[in-house]
């Protein structure tokens, strides 16, 4: 007999469009079930395998990968010769900005070219979502490289040094994109001013970095760990400018190769006397400290001495590109530093409030007590005023035991052994006092690095972009030594994020939070007379399509993070920005993955920095009385409402996290005491990533769309008029439209039906399949226990009548999933029911480390099932018994080799079904277009 034909993908998208299609008609029906049970179906007949399924998933992650490498050729809006082209035309209109007069003097070209005015941060938060070589292969193929076949899709969570290799890769390029901006600059400068070109240093856009140096919310870098990290920075920049000078003629770059050579043999030296991983040994220490200080100077702590080399070389060199070419390497080195990228750390408020508390204990436990403020503030600030600056030295760092006093004490290793030429950003999580940020100035102050370093607050709860963001700056401008760093320093650095404005008062609601902030911002600066002030409005996102990533590419991100009514806002008061963004983890990386894509983004960047400001506003959206900002604030009520549903936290934590693979150093969510994922009670317990991506997982991105729907409705008419005529309202809803394209009630509804027992009940009733009824009773049985049903069914009603209401509203016709998304979903749907019915025929056995046979179909039931099939491996091992092979001189006893019965009937087939299950996570992934 011939074979049964294989199921493909042509058929499983014809039976989703035919299920779609008959549900339009009838208000009962649940075609994401339906197509799940047909699977189910058709699998338990023969009529597929999971072979077929491996091979449809193939073939849906091919399309989904390719689909995602044009969207990011699309977003980037630019090719190579484009690239220079769009860097050629900012250089000439910030030349010539009529270009029917004569040219800006050349004081204020400079002035133009040398102050960065825009930054590329590089974060590493976990949202590796692709194994290297395939996000590679993702970067090469939105230049049209098409990838190689089998493209592993699954991701494997980085280690910290697997994270700095793919930072310092993507840095790299965007380097090498930074030159050809420099390049620009230098040659319409020459073209102009063809004897004066040659002392210009531009550097408009810079590059940072927090890879290894960011301890909030991490274990897994220590002191040492940040560096040696920092060195290896250093030594990349040594050796990109070793390979600058390679290229030239030797005559007139011979002494400038030498020093650098120097300094390479040197910190060479210092590297590999850097401690290890892991707790440090002192003698370890020991060998280091002496190593880092005795070989500093020929290592360098400043480029100085190799900048004072450029204008004998400049004078030796006959070629114009060669000179070109030596002030672009001088531009690189004096924008930078001694690092490929300027260097952030981070940790979290209180980790500065109990540092601060440890080593002035009159200050108490910090500014949680409203009652102690006014004599908080009064006792920091006698604190500051009688602090002096104490020694540091790497037998003090070994043995702190405060993270934010060792931190800083790191910072002051940095710039007393590493590099002194360039500050060093302290970002502060989760600031909601000003007291944080004296604490901070306090811990500096004492490590005598307060001038190097640009203390930073991040703003992104719902309290501090709502009430107390621009009291936190306020409270510290008080104080006369926080005036008195912020001038000397000559910036004030402001840090905004999505991450938990975004999973608490929804994306849109964040959306507007954090702009009021910042016009806020612009208007205290004026009261305090700061106008001279520099202002960084750094941005590190926490979109719900990916960090940093905005639907309509990088143009309208750039618009999105610095509308222009905040430009406007703080040119109008005279206050310079500089905005900062970050390109986190591999998803961000990929705007640098390759030479094209990295030139294309920083044109985009330098684009944005150099448009022009608009004298006037006329978007409606700024209006008095606008629609709006009520359409704003009913959108973050509702969804706080939402976040408060004991419902909404039963959904996300049901099995959710369990649909991920770990695609970053952290934990999603808590474990329990006996093994196994804890039951969320809040959405505070998931992490704000994977938060983000259990929604998408869920085929409903509630974060960016809840609570739009009663407003847009109530006001239909106005908010069809806001979308077509205000570009910051349609720019900041392009996030809700993309949550409609990757939005489904009809999948949620599949999701919750399954954690409904009465569903399993139906299905029984109507099963023909011998033995298969009381499968299905018994999981039912299961999942009234684990009592997620009610809950689940009760805050999809709410997301549900959300959802209508916002598509009624949306003008013209709103954004439907795509049939291959939904496919994805019902097969999903289909593989888990098929779990779940072969949890049930586990038999009962002995509890074994704390866990009975109930409690281990309850994890299985949350789809942890790697933890659950190590248990069962133990409980029905297959191996051969011990000394089977062995002869012990007598007939032997018949040997039984152990549970192979359970093995081919349990354990394989839930391994086999979970891998085909997140390999599903992963093609939605790249559908949605990141992780999380």
């Amino acid at each position: 007999m011939a074979p049964m034909p294989s199921f493909t993908e042509a058929e499983l998208i014809a039976l989703v469009a035919a299920a779609r299609s008959t549900a339009r008609g009838d208000p009962f029906a649940n075609p994401a079930l339906s197509v799940a049970l047909t699977l189910s179906r058709r699998l338990d007949e023969g009529q597929a395998s999971h072979a077929d399924l491996a091979g449809i998933l193939r073939q849906l992650g091919r399309a989904a990968f390719l689909d995602k490498a044009q969207r990011l050729a699309r977003g980037v809006g630019a090719g190579l010769a484009t690239a220079d082209s769009a860097l050629a035309a900012i250089a000439t209109r910030i030349a010539r900005p009529d270009p029917d007069d004569s040219p800006v003097p050349l004081a204020a070209f400079r002035a133009a070219a040398e102050r960065p005015r825009a930054a590329a941060v590089f974060t590493a938060h976990p949202t590796f979502s692709l194994p290297r070589e395939s996000g590679l292969a993702l970067a090469r193929a939105a230049g049209g490289v098409p990838p190689e076949e089998p493209l592993p899709l699954r991701p494997a969570a980085p280690t910290l040094a697997d994270e700095f290799e793919q930072a310092a890769f993507a840095i790299a390029n965007g380097r090498d994109a930074l030159d050809r901006l420099a390049a620009a600059f230098l040659g319409t400068a020459r073209a102009i001013w063809p004897d004066r070109w040659t002392g210009l240093d531009p550097r408009p856009v810079i590059l940072a970095s927090w890879v290894g140096y960011d301890t909030d919310g991490r274990t897994d870098i220590g002191w040492h760990d940040t560096l040696r990290l920092r060195l290896r920075m250093k030594r990349l920049q040594l050796a990109r400018l070793a390979g600058q000078l390679a290229a030239l003629p030797e005559a007139c770059t011979k002494a400038l190769r030498a020093r650098t050579a120097e300094a390479l043999k040197a910190l060479d030296a210092q590297l590999a006397a850097c401690p290890p991983a892991g707790t440090p040994e002192p003698a370890a220490v020991q060998a280091f400290a002496q190593a880092l200080i005795g070989g500093r100077d020929a290592a360098l702590v400043t480029p100085a001495p190799l900048l004072a080399l450029f204008p004998a070389a400049l004078a030796a060199a006959g070629e114009e590109e060669t000179r070109l070419a030596l002030c672009v390497a001088r531009a690189g080195l004096a924008a930078h530093g001694l690092s490929l990228a300027h260097t952030h750390v981070r940790l979290n408020a209180a980790q500065l409030h109990n540092a601060a508390r440890l080593r002035f204990p009159h200050l108490g436990s910090g500014p949680e007590d409203p009652a102690r403020r006014r004599a908080l503030f009064a006792a920091i600030n006698t604190a500051l005023e009688e602090t002096t600056a104490e020694p540091v030295d790497f037998g003090g760092l070994m043995v702190e035991q405060a993270s934010a006093a060792r931190l800083m004490m790191t910072v002051a290793q940095i710039t007393k052994h590493i590099d002194a030429s360039q500050p060093v950003r302290f970002l502060v999580a989760e600031t909601e006092s000003g007291y944080t940020l004296l604490a901070a100035l306090l811990l500096a102050r004492l490590a005598g690095v307060e001038d190097q370093v640009e203390i930073s607050p991040l703003f992104e709860t719902a309290e501090a972009l709502e009430r107390r963001g621009e009291r936190v700056v306020e409270e510290a401008l008080r104080s006369p030594h926080w005036r008195a760093h912020l001038k000397r320093v000559g910036r004030l650095c402001l840090q905004f994020g999505y991450s938990d404005s975004g999973r608490y008062v929804g994306q849109v609601a964040a959306t507007h939070l954090i702009e009021r902030l910042k016009l806020r911002v612009a208007d205290l600066l004026a009261r305090h007379g700061l106008a001279g002030l520099e202002v960084v409005l750094f941005d590190t996102h926490g979109e719900g399509l990916g960090r940093g990533g905005h639907p309509d590419g990088l143009a309208a991100r750039f618009a999105y993070l610095d509308p222009p009514a905040v430009r406007a806002a703080f040119a109008a008061r005279g206050i310079p920005t500089r905005l900062e963004t970050a390109f986190q983890g591999g998803d961000g990386y990929l705007l640098f993955g390759t030479p094209a894509l990295a030139h294309a983004t920083i044109a985009r960047i330098a684009q944005h920095a150099f448009a022009p400001v608009p004298e006037t506003i006329t978007d409606p959206a700024y209006a008095e009385a606008s629609p709006a900002t009520d359409l704003f604030a009913g959108a973050r009520l509702a969804f706080n409402g939402l976040v408060e549903d004991a419902g909404y936290a039963a959904l996300l934590g049901a099995f959710g996290p369990a649909l991920l693979d770990r695609t970053g150093s952290r934990p999603a969510n808590r474990q329990s005491d006996s093994g196994g994922p804890v039951a969320i009670r809040h959405p505070r317990e998931l992490r704000a990533i994977p938060n983000n991506a259990v929604l998408q997982q869920l085929g409903f991105l509630a974060n960016l769309m809840h609570g739009l729907g009663h407003g847009a409705l109530q006001e239909a008419e106005a908010f069809a008029e806001l979308l077509h005529h205000s570009p910051r309202f349609a720019n900041a809803l392009a996030f809700a439209r993309a949550g409609l394209a990757l939005s489904d009630a009809d999948v949620l509804r599949g999701y919750v039906a399954s954690l409904d027992p009465g569903t399993w009940l139906d299905r029984a009733a109507q099963t023909r399949r011998p033995g298969r009824a009381a499968a299905l009773v018994a999981v039912a049985g299961a999942l009234e226990q684990l009592g997620l049903g009610d809950p689940a069914r009760a805050v999809f009603r709410r997301l549900k009548a959300d959802d209508l209401a916002l598509r009624a509203a949306w003008p013209g016709q709103a954004p439907r999933m795509s049939d291959r998304l939904f496919a994805l979903h019902a097969l999903r749907l289909c593989l888990i029911h098929r779990i779940w019915i072969i949890a049930v025929e586990v038999p009962d056995f002995s509890p074994r480390h704390g866990v009975t046979r109930d409690g281990l179909l309850h994890r299985l039931l949350r789809l942890d099932v790697l933890a659950a099939v190590e248990l069962l491996e133990q409980v029905f091992p297959a191996s051969d018994p011990p000394g089977a092979a062995l002869d012990f001189a007598e007939p032997p006893t018949p040997r039984h080799d152990g549970y192979g019965e359970e093995q081919e009937r349990l354990i394989r087939p839930l391994r086999e079904v979970f891998a085909l299950v997140r390999e599903i996570s992963a093609v939605v992934s790249l559908e949605c277009g990141a992780f999380g």
